[in-house]
């Protein structure tokens, strides 16, 4: 068991003889609203997504190969990323800073063998068969690499499920912060305290921190503290809505102070929480009730907390609360408190952080027993369009794997028909049929704010059939629809997939 300890004087040491102004600056803050990405806004459904997300006054940010090409559709005046999926050097993760949902509409390009229009008419119309082949990238570069390149790129924005660990297991290791102690000595006073780690002292036996110590109110003091070194980068929370300790209570009120300067001495972003005694559970501190402290009184002039440069993390058992309350849980003696883990959380309920628009039909170029004859294109030349299928399938179990809260939209042919038709959502993978890019745009959009769309793979197609063109009357236009309708009747875990676990597809 390692101690890992140090007193006041260290820390004013390391202020005095730390990093030079090289690296001492302070970092680069960046803009912590919500932007929404789209990538592939240059397409079909993409470009109508941006003028949804637009109209409803959100923040957008676009990904795109051809700057000339977006800005000549989408305005001069487009937040925009110029970078390529299939490069992963393009798609740096500072040009994602602020981004915390995604709609991903890029796909590898399919076309007439005989060649189409500029603007793709024969593609478009989505109708009419045609003989396809692949133009441009092949699918494995754009469905699969190219989406293990975005999700890496954009992971540490938009945030995952099961947060972000600061302090606990991760990937089967514990990770551990330099915490030390920072108590009333600093004051004349004699407690004391430390940061213990104990392999055995956590929940079922496992790995714990022990804030332990001996509290006193002798010599006008009545506090004890471990507080971390400052982190050599700071840690961008902004993805998340507070912080979440797991530990053992003991029936006393402890404080959470979280900083962001890399000043010694500076406000603390401060919130008390209660304990309960003999009890592991899980307390969550939300970063909105954080509250800017300065040597036990509340700074109101103060910046407000900015979660995107986290640089220290301070525990604290003390006498006295803010602006003169005490502490009603105060009790001089020894105390310990057993932490197992520090981690950023997302606030429930969790609502899709990246909606993909993929394809239906995914699951079923190998599927035992289908009758391939009755089935779209790409799925009969799967094959001969470079396994355009499997990889769209691949592509989907990375974002199904990344642990971002996701959506995906399995479209089945995509027109150029107006949105409002009645529709099909469907689970499996089994449903044929077309549907307008509208539609998919509006159900995309409405899925970024619906719990009851994370973490859903479904399939969705229009009523009406191929051989009836959908129009509607600009004087009587359909209501607009409510797609929680649809998405409530969803469930997690259906893919289609179920049909090839003894029948793998070879790639």
């Amino acid at each position: 068991m390692e101690v890992l300890y140090f007193q006041f004087f260290e820390f004013i040491i390391e202020k005095l003889s730390g990093p030079g102004p090289e690296l001492a600056k302070p970092e680069k803050r960046m803009d912590p609203t919500g932007i929404v990405l789209v990538a592939g806004a240059t397409g079909g459904v993409g470009r109508r997504v941006v003028d949804i997300l637009r109209k409803k006054g959100q923040p957008v940010r676009i990904l795109v190969r051809n700057e000339e090409k977006a800005r000549k559709m989408l305005g001069l005046d487009i937040d925009m990323i110029v970078g390529d999926i299939t490069k992963e050097s393009t798609l740096l993760p500072e040009y994602f800073k602020g981004i915390r949902k995604i709609i991903n509409a890029t796909s590898v390009i399919v076309g007439p063998k005989e060649g189409d229009t500029p603007d793709r008419a024969k593609y478009s119309q989505g109708i009419k068969f045609f003989e396809p082949e692949i133009k441009g990238d092949l699918p494995e570069m754009v469905e699969y690499v190219g989406m293990r390149n975005l999700l890496n790129a954009v992971k540490g924005s938009v945030g995952v499920r099961n947060g972000k660990v600061l302090f606990g297991i991760e990937d089967g290791m514990f990770k551990e912060l330099p915490w030390g102690a920072l108590d009333d000595v600093v004051m004349g006073g004699v407690s004391e305290s430390m940061l213990l780690m104990d392999p055995t002292s956590g929940e079922d036996g496992g790995p714990a921190g022990l804030f332990k110590g001996n509290v006193s109110t002798a010599n006008n003091g009545g506090f004890t503290s471990i507080r971390t070194k400052n982190f050599p980068v700071a840690e961008d929370l902004s993805a998340y809505d507070g912080v979440e300790l797991r530990l053992r209570g003991d029936g006393r009120r402890y404080k959470l102070i979280v900083r962001t300067s890399r000043d010694w001495d500076t406000v603390g972003y401060t919130i008390s929480f209660d304990t309960i005694g003999g009890k592991w559970q899980s307390i969550r501190l939300p970063f909105a009730s954080l509250r800017p402290i300065f040597r036990a009184r509340t700074v109101f002039d103060a910046p407000p907390f900015d979660p995107s440069s986290v640089v220290s993390l301070q525990l604290m058992f003390s006498k006295f609360e803010y602006d003169g309350k005490l502490n009603p849980t105060f009790v001089e003696g020894a105390f310990q408190l057993p932490i197992s883990c520090i981690r950023a959380y997302l606030k429930e309920p969790i609502i899709p952080r990246f909606v993909h628009v993929g394809s239906a039909g995914v699951t079923r170029p190998e599927r035992p027993g289908l009758d391939l004859t009755r089935q779209p294109p790409a799925v009969r030349l799967n094959k001969e369009l470079g396994f355009i299928l499997t990889y769209k399938l691949k592509g989907e179990d990375l974002i199904r794997e990344s642990g971002i809260p996701y959506t995906i939209v399995r479209p089945c042919a995509l027109t150029e028909e107006p949105a409002g038709a009645d529709l099909i959502f469907d689970q499996g993978d089994n449903i044929t049929g077309k549907i307008s890019r509208e539609e998919v745009a509006r159900i995309c959009v409405a899925a970024l704010d619906s719990p009851y769309a994370c973490d859903k793979t479904f399939e969705v197609k229009s009523v009406v059939p191929f051989s009836e063109p959908f129009k509607i009357d600009p004087e009587n236009p359909p209501p607009e629809k409510d797609y929680d309708v649809y998405f409530k009747e969803l469930k997690e875990g259906i893919t289609g997939k179920e049909f090839l676990e003894k029948s793998p597809v070879p790639v």
